[in-house]
């Protein structure tokens, strides 16, 4: 295999499927085609197979919750997005959580699953950001074929039937997957066999995937699902299946220990800890790692507005939910300024029972430090009451930004040196 990183990710090589796991933040809602299939169903507890979660997350709860996940389980080595749509479907909550992720635990091995139909224009940043492994849906390379396996693919607004749609899906995955290999990510295929649609082209699959320099086949009997075209076609059997794998495995080396993950799949490989699952509910109701820390910290001037620049904050006012709202319980004055990263250290002190702090301003140092004591560094500008609903609910602040990001470095209405803000 052409990654040395595969050695760890359970998907990618048989002998990690013991000892290393994975998480997968169900994160991207909707898809932009229509597999004969698939059901997807994102409240479904029942059932484990691809495009099924308990529910979906944003992004920043996506984090939280890997946070969770790896301090209860630290041979999590993989976090990957793989539904319950299509990541590329969402390209926005998609690429916001890979960057959080990588940010906050650049160890990580990051990996998406996707049909590839809208994956080409996020490489070169899926690249830049270190995504290392990417597994592409590819069922047919001969579109006769694939008209029958798909009822419609959405490119925009655009929706292509039959044969186009199979040509246009086809040919941005094979676009893809040669994009993929030349910026050095490691590249699975998965194929679905549909017994009578294309089990007969499974072989052809492989020679055009080990064309492109694929690094591993994965051959997946269909699952049939209920309300779907292909309901009352059977699932194909374990001789059928060892048989194709056999033919592919001429051209392509073969996964053979693919469990079928749902999208909020967590744990060892086939082991799905039923205790990490119930961390993926507290972070979408916004309560993981959180009972601990009820507060919000605002830099504000009146009390109305997030409005001050975190090194101008002489006070902090101390925010708290409650069943009737948001009150403001306190105030907690802030360090005496001077004194460099010592001084954020003894902010975080002072606010170490809050979960954010809302700053119209913030620098890298306190930034990183702020998030290394597990208190959210939010850059906002914008009513207090906006920057709470959000921060509680988990969702991104990007849209409260000002126009200084990063160090002010003395920007508009600040009063600093420029030296802690």
């Amino acid at each position: 295999m052409s990654d040395i990183t595969s050695l760890s990710h359970p998907c990618f090589n048989a002998g990690a499927k013991g000892r290393f796991g994975r998480v997968h933040l169900p994160v991207a809602v909707t898809c932009n085609i229509k597999c004969n299939y698939c059901n997807r169903k994102y409240d479904c507890v029942n059932e484990s197979r691809p495009g099924v979660t308990s529910t979906v997350l944003t992004p920043r709860q996506a984090l939280a919750y890997v946070e969770e996940v790896l301090k209860k389980e630290p041979r999590i080595m993989v976090a990957g997005i793989a539904g319950p749509g299509d990541p590329f479907a969402n390209p926005a909550e998609t690429m916001e959580t890979l960057r959080l992720i990588r940010k906050k635990f650049p160890a990580l091995l990051l990996c998406l699953s996707t049909n590839g139909l809208g994956i080409s224009p996020h490489i070169e940043e899926l690249i830049a950001i270190g995504v290392s492994h990417v597994t592409v849906t590819v069922n047919a390379v001969d579109p006769e074929v694939g008209q029958k396996i798909y009822s419609w693919i959405r490119d925009g607004k655009i929706i292509h039937r039959g044969r186009s749609a199979a040509e246009l899906l086809l040919t941005r995955q094979l676009e893809a997957i040669a994009a993929l290999k030349a910026g050095g990510i490691t590249v699975k295929v998965n194929t679905i066999v549909v017994p009578s649609v294309n089990d007969h082209h499974v072989e052809e699959v492989a020679r055009r995937m080990a064309e492109l320099k694929v690094d591993l086949l994965n051959c997946m009997p269909m699952y049939p699902n209920r309300d779907t075209p292909f309901e009352n076609i059977e699932e194909p059997d374990a001789r059928l299946m060892e048989t194709l794998r056999g033919k592919a495995e001429r051209y392509v080396p073969q996964m053979r220990h693919c469990t079928r993950c749902r999208a909020d799949a967590v744990g060892l490989l086939g082991q799905d800890d039923a205790d990490l699952l119930g961390c993926l509910s507290d972070c979408a109701n916004g309560t993981a790692g959180k009972r601990d820390k009820p507060h919000v910290a605002v830099a504000t001037r009146e009390g109305l507005l997030v409005n001050l620049h975190l090194g101008e904050a002489e006070k902090f006012q101390i925010w708290t939910k409650t069943a009737e709202g948001f009150e403001c319980i306190e105030e907690r004055l802030a360090p005496e300024p001077g004194g460099g990263i010592k001084r954020w250290v003894h902010l975080c002190e002072i606010l170490q029972d809050c979960r954010a702090v809302l700053a119209s301003g913030l620098g890298d140092n306190p930034r990183m430090i702020f998030s290394d004591k597990s208190i959210e560094p939010v850059e906002m500008n914008g009513f207090i009451q906006m920057g709470l609903e959000a921060v509680y609910r988990g969702q991104s602040l990007s849209g409260f930004r000002g126009r200084h990001s990063g160090g002010c470095s003395k920007g508009a209405g600040c009063s600093g040196d420029g030296e802690g803000c």
